[in-house]
């Protein structure tokens, strides 16, 4: 599909709830690189080691084909991205949001341009994340100026937890407004909504959590919107899954929006009626 120099051919049976068949090939130009099928149990460790083995497989696929990506080439698909969201009824129409913020050295989708915009007077009102921890422990704060943000030990920018004046930032966690939309980084997504992170865990913790939060609260939930480098979508059923992994409601990529779940395709309904509300 959108891999360059990569062709993909597979098969894949979501077996039952906490059960994940996959089988897939990747063909690359310097060799074969076969998974084999994995049932993928909750009470059954060895199958779960086997299916995150092959996410670490995938992973380093994925690595090298974005360390490949021409530097022009990134640029030009940050900045269609970045407007084609710009433009976006549905994002127009929001008034809460979290987002990324990009990382240059792990080669993710920027968001400064989308940050920048929703950062001015009378924008909309944004959390970013802060990790607290290496046990998959994220927050997100609510930020109002790109300034806010200081490099963390690994030089990755986020919010300190306290802001100039010494007042504690806001945690999407305990806000009394739902947020709208949540903007999601990732290293590869297919058009059914999985989505493969890095490995930490953070952005599936945090998504269930606030999921659960919404609930209780009889909100609306978010629409989950990925991010994604046109060389990042792959073939349904490549990305292997287990249970705790959420799955994503659009993609964003240099092509345009897909909708992938009943909640973005009613959004979608809703922008071509004119009646779209995201609060």
């Amino acid at each position: 599909m959108f891999w360059q120099s990569v062709m993909m051919t597979q098969k894949y049976t979501i077996a039952a709830a906490k059960s994940v068949v996959v089988s897939a090939q990747l063909w690359r130009p310097y060799g074969l690189l076969r998974m084999t099928t994995i049932n993928c149990n909750s009470n059954n460790r060895d199958d779960v080691d086997a299916v995150f083995k092959q996410k670490k497989t995938l992973r380093t696929q994925v690595k090298k084909c974005l360390k490949a990506m021409d530097p022009s080439l990134r640029s030009q698909q940050d900045n269609a991205i970045q407007d084609i969201i710009l433009g976006a009824p549905w994002f127009k129409s929001s008034l809460r949001l979290c987002a990324y913020i990009s990382c240059s050295a792990l080669r993710e989708v920027d968001t400064f341009k989308l940050l920048s915009q929703i950062l001015q007077p009378g924008g909309k009102k944004v959390y970013v994340p802060r990790v607290e921890d290496k046990n998959s422990h994220m927050r997100m704060l609510n930020i109002s100026r790109i300034d806010d943000l200081i490099a963390n030990s690994m030089d990755i920018l986020e919010p300190p937890p306290v802001d100039a004046d010494g007042n504690a930032r806001e945690d999407v966690m305990q806000a009394n407004d739902p947020i709208d939309i949540l903007l999601l980084p990732g290293l590869a997504f297919d058009r059914s909504g999985r989505r493969l992170g890095r490995g930490g865990g953070y952005y599936d913790t945090f998504l269930k959590n606030y999921q659960d939060l919404a609930a209780s609260r009889n909100w609306k939930q978010p629409l989950l919107v990925a991010l994604s480098y046109s060389q990042q979508i792959l073939d349904e059923g490549v990305i292997p899954i287990t249970s705790t992994d959420v799955p994503v409601d659009a993609l964003v990529s240099p092509e345009g929006v897909v909708p992938i779940s009943s909640a973005a395709f009613n959004s979608k309904k809703k922008i071509q009626n004119g009646s779209l509300s995201c609060t």
